[in-house]
C-alpha cells in the first residue's frame, strides 16, 4: 500500500472545528495580523491544490469549473471581507464580523451550493471537488480585502503573536 492517508471525515471535522473558531474570534473581535489574516487561507487552499492534484480521472472539465468555482468563491469571500468592521483599537487594527458579515456569508454558501449543483449538472465530477479548496479560496479573498482596506485606513497592524 502507499502512504498515509488522512480520513477526510476527520479532515472535513477538523477543518469545521477551526473555521467556527475564526468565526468565534472574529465575531468577537480580534486585531488584525498578516500572518494570522493570512496563514489559515493559504493552508486550506494549498491542501485543496493538493488533494486536486492528487485526484486522478480529473477532466479538463472538472478543472475548468473548479477553477471558476475558486474564482466565485473569491469574489465572495472579497464581498464578505468589505463587510468586515475595521476600527482602532489599543493603537493597532481590529476587525469584527458584524451582522452584514454573516448575512453574506449565508447568500455566499446558498449561491455556492447552487453554483456546484450546476457544475454537476453540467459535467463536472462530484468527486472532483474538494472541500478545503473553495473554503480556503473564500478565507483568501476575505483576507485580501481586509488586508487592502486595513492598509488604506493607515491604521498600523497587530504584531504578530509572540510564541504562536
Amino acid at each position: 500500500m502507499g502512504g498515509t492517508r488522512v480520513n477526510p471525515w476527520l479532515l472535513t471535522a477538523i477543518i469545521g472545528v477551526l473555521v467556527v473558531v475564526v468565526v468565534i474570534k472574529r465575531r468577537i473581535g480580534e486585531p488584525v495580523n498578516v500572518r494570522e489574516l493570512f496563514t489559515a487561507p493559504l493552508i486550506l487552499t494549498g491542501i485543496g491544490v493538493l488533494s486536486l492534484v492528487k485526484m486522478t480521472g480529473v477532466t479538463g472539465t472538472d478543472y475548468a469549473w473548479v477553477i471558476s468555482g475558486a474564482v466565485l468563491g473569491g469574489a465572495l469571500g472579497a464581498l464578505r471581507g468589505a463587510a468586515v468592521e475595521l476600527t482602532p483599537r489599543k493603537g493597532t487594527l481590529w476587525q469584527r464580523y458584524t451582522g452584514r458579515t454573516f448575512l453574506i456569508m449565508v447568500g455566499s454558501l446558498v449561491v455556492m451550493a447552487g453554483f456546484n449543483v450546476l457544475a454537476v449538472k453540467l459535467g463536472m465530477q462530484e468527486s472532483a471537488r474538494p472541500v478545503q479548496l473553495p473554503l480556503g479560496v473564500s478565507f483568501l479573498g476575505e483576507s485580501l480585502a481586509v488586508g487592502w482596506r486595513g492598509t488604506l485606513s493607515g491604521i498600523p497592524f497587530a504584531p504578530a503573536a509572540r510564541g504562536r
